[in-house]
This record gives structure tokens, C-alpha cells and sequence, in this order.
């Protein structure tokens, strides 16, 4: 049979939308996952454990905020299973309305003074929901914008999904530090902690508006017509086809083991920066919660800017090398970051956040187009997504747990400091046995892996 043609290059103004939908999208999702963090650190405690000891509450508090981690990799598995099959758009729209509709319903929750011990129930359970949305959302969204670009300026627009991360962020943490600044404590803490997460409902709204514009990844599309022809004539790889997660444990098992290190020093260190540190600031370091918000607030700006430039560094050095120079210098700054924060000054600890998150941001923007370029078309969704978000419930979900803890069992900065540390040099372990990806052509690695299990495993040896 003939194979079908080459995709069609996509046209700038066609990116610019594809990008712009992945963005919104991101943005709002990582909003409404965001937001869940901080008000864990500012008024769940209070509000879902109130018969807890103030440091104890927060402990459990942040457990909830772990268990949307959890369920990440579940996320991860259905939507990539999904995603490999029907494409990536249907499933960012599913993705969004599923984590909309979870923040929203965060906003109506009775809290422990009205309902008793179901309040944190029903918390967790939204939260299991969220953390499931977003499992399949960052896997869709770097794909889209990644298999729509060129080779050349991969790793500049891939980046910019990332930037809803911090978008996200900056979002939340400023509806936060507004309605703390206008509102008294005892106000906020009653019903205006709910504002934020009522918000998202309007958010979700546009968010469907704008990714229901675009078009399905051609890359994809292509990948898919190939796999049909090949239907009848290959019945027994077409069995392992239908599931690609078997195929991605197959062929791409390194990978895997790659992209889940990548992740430890990203996730752990960026979860310590913005969301430990509304714990540590404001009960050891003395600084009021408005100030630690507005300092996160500012950072995250300067983290939304640098994260598109750090991308475009990629394309010209490579991933490898931005990557590293971000898992080290995360590492290295660790004890920096607390000196700084423990001067209780708000400019300290603008500059402590800023330029740890400007360091994260080296390690985050390259990732976007690092992982897509690991992995054959058929198997990319499943093989990203289950690489990031694995990882993230070793890294990301106990990281605030594991640091409030340290807090409280040492009273000082020290091991804090020392466990982003070893998890900088896993990164710089894992990142430093990978290969170079960055001229790897999207069509071209699905063309190895369909040739047949034996090219499958060699395109997915070439990545280590």
C-alpha cells in the first residue's frame, strides 16, 4: 500500500493559534492546580483540620495537595492510551472540563466546622480529580505545539505551553494576594478564599472557546493513516498498536527512566520555591503571608519571561546543555536561597524566589520538546506523559510534605537545602547519560519505529 503523504508544514499564523490555544489552556489548568497549593499553605489548615496543631495542619493539608499527584500517573496512562488513539484535541478538551469542573466544586465545599470529617473527604476526592485532569493535559499540550512546529525553532515554541506553569502561578497567586490584600483575615478565611476557585468556571469557558479552534496534529494525523494502512498486513504489531503504553514499555523503556530523573531537581525544587516557601517565610522567617504572596507573585512574572528564551537557547545549544545548567544551578543555590529568605526582607526574598524559579526555568523550558523527541508519534502521548507524571509522585506530590516535615523535626533550613540537592544530582545523573535531541525530526522517528519492533527499539536506543 502507498504510504500516506507528508504532513504539510504548518503555516506561522496557524502555530501562533495552535500555541496560543496550548498556552490558555495550560494556564488555566495549572491555575486551578496551583491555587489548590496555595490555599493549602494559607487557610485549609485551618478550615478542613482545624482540631490539628497549626504545623501538624499544614502537614495534613499539604497530604491532600499530594494525593493530586497521585493520581497523576493515572492521568498519565488513560489519556495517553486515548491521546495515541483518537488524538491529541479531544482529549485536552476532556482534560479541561474535567479539572474546571473539580476547582469549581472546591469553591462550593462545606468546610470541617459544617460538615465534620466529610469536608476533607470531599476535598480529596476533587483534588484525586484534578491531579487525574492534569495527568493527561501537560502531555497533550506540549504535544500539540511540538508535532505542529518545525525541527528548527522546536524547543522555542514548545516552551511556551510551559509558560502556563508559571502563568498559572502568577494567576493564582495574584487573585490570592489581591483578595488577602482588600479583605481582612477573618473575611478571606470565611468566604473569600472561595473567589478564586468560583473563578474557574469562567476560565474554562474560554479556555474551551479557544481549543476547539484548532486542528489535530498533522504529525498525528499522518502516524494515524500509516497505522491503518499497515492494519492488515502487520495483524500482530497491530495488537501491540492498540496499546501503547505495551509499546512504550517496550521500545522506550530507557526513555522513560530518562525523563522520570529529568523530572526530580524541576519538580521537587520548583514546588519548594512556590509553594514551601508561603509555609517557611511566614513561620520562621517572620514575613507576613501578603508579602511571601507578592514575592512568589513577582518571581513568577520574571519565570513566565525567561521560560520562551531559555527554549530558544535549546534550539541553538541543545537540550542537554540548558537542562544541566538548570539541575545545577537549582543544586547550588539551595542554601543561597534559604540564607536569603531568613533575612525576613522583601527584597531578599524576591530575589531568593526570582532567581531560583530563572534557574528551574532552565531546566523546564527545554523539557516540553526534550521528551516529545524521545518518543515515536504512535507512542508519544503514553511515553511523555507517563515519564513526566510518574515522576512527579516522587517528586512534586511529598515535595512541600517532605519539607514541612524536615521543618518541623529539625527547625532549620539545612536539610531542606540538602534534599533539593540530591535530587539536582539525579537529574544531572540521568540528563548526563541521555543523548542530544535537538535535530531529531518528529516524522523521522516515527518512521524508524514503524518499520518494526527491531527499528522501534533501535529509535529508542538512539535517545540514550
Amino acid at each position: 500500500m502507498a504510504s500516506p503523504p507528508p504532513a504539510p508544514p504548518t503555516q506561522p499564523a496557524n502555530l501562533r493559534r495552535i500555541v496560543a490555544a496550548s498556552l490558555i489552556g495550560t494556564t488555566i489548568e495549572w491555575y486551578d492546580f496551583f491555587l489548590y497549593g496555595s490555599a493549602a499553605a494559607l487557610v485549609f489548615n485551618k478550615l478542613f483540620f482545624p482540631d490539628s496543631d497549626p504545623l501538624v495542619g499544614t502537614l495534613l493539608s499539604f497530604l491532600t495537595y499530594a494525593v493530586g499527584f497521585a493520581a497523576r500517573p493515572l492521568g498519565a496512562l488513560v489519556f495517553g492510551h486515548y491521546g495515541d488513539r483518537l488524538g491529541r484535541k479531544k482529549l485536552l478538551v476532556l482534560s479541561l472540563l474535567m479539572m474546571g469542573g473539580a476547582t469549581f466544586a472546591i469553591g462550593l465545599l462545606p468546610t470541617h466546622a459544617t460538615v465534620g470529617s466529610a469536608a476533607p473527604v470531599l476535598l480529596t476526592v476533587l483534588r484525586l480529580v484534578q491531579g487525574f485532569a492534569l495527568g493527561g493535559e501537560w502531555g497533550g499540550a506540549v504535544l500539540l505545539v511540538s508535532e505542529h512546529g518545525d525541527a528548527r525553532r522546536r524547543g522555542f515554541w514548545a516552551s511556551w505551553p510551559q509558560t502556563g506553569a508559571p502563568a498559572g502561578q502568577l494567576l493564582a497567586t495574584g487573585v490570592l494576594s489581591l483578595l488577602t490584600a482588600v479583605l481582612s483575615d477573618s473575611a478571606f478565611g470565611s468566604w473569600g478564599w472561595r473567589i478564586p476557585f468560583l473563578l474557574s468556571g469562567v476560565l474554562v469557558v474560554v479556555g474551551l472557546w479557544i481549543r476547539l479552534s484548532v486542528d489535530e496534529s498533522p504529525v498525528f494525523q499522518q502516524a494515524l493513516a500509516q497505522a491503518e494502512t499497515r492494519k492488515a498486513a502487520r495483524a500482530a504489531e497491530d495488537r501491540t498498536e492498540r496499546l501503547p503504553l505495551v509499546s512504550v514499555l517496550r521500545h522506550h523503556w530507557r526513555d522513560v527512566l530518562v525523563a522520570m530523573g529529568a523530572r526530580m531537581a524541576e519538580n521537587i525544587s520548583y514546588y519548594v520555591i512556590t509553594a514551601f516557601i508561603l509555609v517557611y517565610a511566614t513561620t520562621s522567617a517572620g514575613v507576613s503571608k501578603q508579602t511571601a504572596l507578592n514575592a512568589v507573585l513577582i518571581a513568577s512574572a520574571v519565570h513566565f519571561a525567561v521560560i520562551p528564551a531559555w527554549g530558544a537557547l535549546s534550539d541553538r545549544i541543545g537540550r542537554r546543555p540548558v537542562y544541566l545548567l538548570g539541575a545545577a544551578g537549582v543544586g547550588l543555590w539551595m542554601f543561597p536561597f534559604f540564607w536569603l529568605t531568613d533575612t525576613g526582607g522583601f527584597g531578599y526574598l524576591i530575589l531568593a524566589v526570582t532567581v531560583g524559579l530563572v534557574l528551574h526555568g532552565a531546566m523546564y523550558a527545554p523539557q516540553a520538546a526534550f521528551f516529545a523527541e524521545m518518543f515515536a508519534t504512535r507512542m508519544r502521548y503514553s511515553g511523555a506523559s507517563i515519564g513526566a507524571q510518574f515522576a512527579s509522585v516522587a517528586a512534586g506530590a511529598p515535595a512541600p510534605l517532605i519539607a514541612t516535615a524536615l521543618l518541623s523535626a529539625y527547625g532549620n533550613s539545612t536539610p531542606i537545602a540538602l534534599y533539593v540537592i540530591a535530587a539536582a544530582v539525579l537529574t544531572l545523573i540521568a540528563v548526563g547519560v541521555a543523548k542530544e535531541t535537538r535535530h531529531r525530526d518528529l516524522a523521522d522517528v516515527e518512521a524508524s519505529a514503524g518499520a518494526g519492533p527491531t527499528a522501534a527499539r533501535t529509535a529508542g536506543a538512539r535517545t540514550l
